[in-house]
């Protein structure tokens, strides 16, 4: 079985706040170098609990491990162009192989197109349309993942940060954790799972209290 990688690296970026301090150190003659990590719960390839959209609903140290694991598939969306659509007329054409239950990796290769560094990446990505959120819970979706911004509001959360947004507008937040399908955001290295059906799995910190979390995703492939 082989493991891919599906994860961006952490480091600086313009829209996150990352920080490293290194508090022990080989170089000052300390026994253990030890580094203290500053970083949103949500940022770079993280998943996200129901309590981030939802008041009151289960925070990430209290959701169950399986949740995060399972068999996946990845839909093939390459064809679509800037600022492309992800509708349920893509997927009815293009991931009929989804099974309930499944954990849906949608692939654009968006992060082979622009730099995640860029500000290309979130002005003119694809992005997630209703009809494709409600597409996803007939099938019974367990989790969505996506290797694109998944909201089409989210260039206006960076780029207009002043204009003011409904909560329907974060569309798969609204459409899908009431359903109980959680998401997994800013995938990596989707071209290069070489089958349609996998096992998948991206295991959250047990933050307690916690909205979200970086997590390692990955792919096993036999």
């Amino acid at each position: 079985m082989r493991a891919i990688d599906l994860s961006f690296p952490i480091k600086k970026h313009f829209r996150w706040r990352v920080e490293t301090e290194v508090r022990g150190s080989h170089e000052k003659g300390d026994s253990f170098q030890s580094t203290t990590v500053t970083l949103s719960c949500h940022a770079f390839t993280h998943v996200d609990a129901p309590a981030h959209f939802l008041p009151g609903a289960r925070h990430i140290g209290q959701m169950p491990v399986d949740q995060w694991v399972g068999d996946a598939v990845v839909v093939d969306l390459t064809h679509l162009r800037d600022n492309g659509a992800v509708t349920a007329a893509e997927l009815e054409q293009r991931a009929q192989h989804v099974r309930g239950g499944d954990i849906v990796l949608l692939r654009t290769d968006w992060p082979l197109r622009a730099s995640v560094d860029s500000e290309r990446f979130w002005s003119q990505a694809p992005y997630t349309d209703a009809s494709a959120c409600h597409w996803l819970v007939r099938r019974r979706a367990k989790a969505v993942g996506y290797d694109y911004p998944p909201d089409r509001c989210i260039r206006d959360m960076i780029f207009d940060p002043d204009k003011r947004l409904a909560r329907e507008d974060s569309t798969t937040h609204f459409i899908l954790f009431p359903a109980g399908i959680v998401v997994i955001e800013y995938l990596a290295n989707l071209h290069e799972i070489p089958k349609p059906r996998f096992r998948f799995a991206a295991l959250p910190l047990a933050i307690d209290g916690a909205d979200g979390s970086p997590v390692r995703a990955v792919a096993f492939v036999d």
